[in-house]
């Protein structure tokens, strides 16, 4: 689906403002045209404490072209799993908002308005299946060239490092995955740090490029 055009956002992501810490803004709303142009800017909203919050880390994790690790049990277990994209958007992001995981975040207004933008084109799922079951995927923003990933979730071994994997096969060789920070395990599937101005600075290259195509 071709992301739907958004009006322009009343609220001012502007990087030349913002400090020097990986939360830069308060408030705001989490209107579609609100939420895209964060990202354009290099922001994402993530609640905090009932408050609404916009981060764009000092040291961003970011998955670059041809840069993810494939080791040979992660091929194998590829092999276990159908792939399949934009069938189950709600699904998804229940499966990673569920409270039961350590350091949820995912509350109703962030599940609803990212239910919202997929709805519009703008945001995307890949699912894991095993014998027609989900059993892992990942959901995100797709801005241009830029796949900015939001959460994932596995109830079988490897089914979201397989659903990461079909993501980056999709996405194409000149498309950059954002993760938003690092962690040790992420590392080990190649993300890499880019620290906020090298970030910045390939933002508008990638996010006026034509949508990506995820089938």
């Amino acid at each position: 689906m071709t992301p739907v055009d958004l009006p322009p956002s009343p609220w001012v992501f502007d990087p030349a403002s913002w400090p020097a810490d990986d939360c830069v803004a308060v408030g705001a709303d989490l209107e579609p045209a609100t939420i895209v142009d964060a990202y354009r800017h290099g922001a994402f909203p993530m609640p905090h404490d009932g408050e609404l919050l916009w981060w764009s880390p000092v040291r961003r994790g970011v998955l670059e072209p041809g840069g993810m690790k494939v080791s040979r049990s992660l091929r194998r277990s590829a092999r276990r799993f159908e792939i399949t994209v934009d069938t189950a958007f709600a699904q998804v992001i229940d499966a990673c908002a569920d409270p039961r995981r350590p350091g949820a975040w995912i509350d109703t207004r962030m599940r609803d308005a990212y239910v919202r933008l997929h709805e519009l084109g703008w945001a995307h799922c890949v699912e894991a299946r095993l014998d027609g079951r989900l059993v892992g995927g990942l959901y995100g923003l797709a801005v241009g060239g830029l796949f900015a990933g939001e959460s994932m979730f596995h109830s079988e071994t490897d089914a979201s490092k397989v659903a990461l994997l079909a993501l980056v096969e999709r996405v194409g060789p000149d498309a950059l995955v954002d993760v938003q920070w690092q962690t040790p395990h992420l590392a080990s599937l190649g993300v890499v740090e880019w620290d906020r101005s090298r970030y910045l600075a390939a933002l508008p290259a990638l996010v006026d490029r034509p949508p990506l195509d995820l089938r």
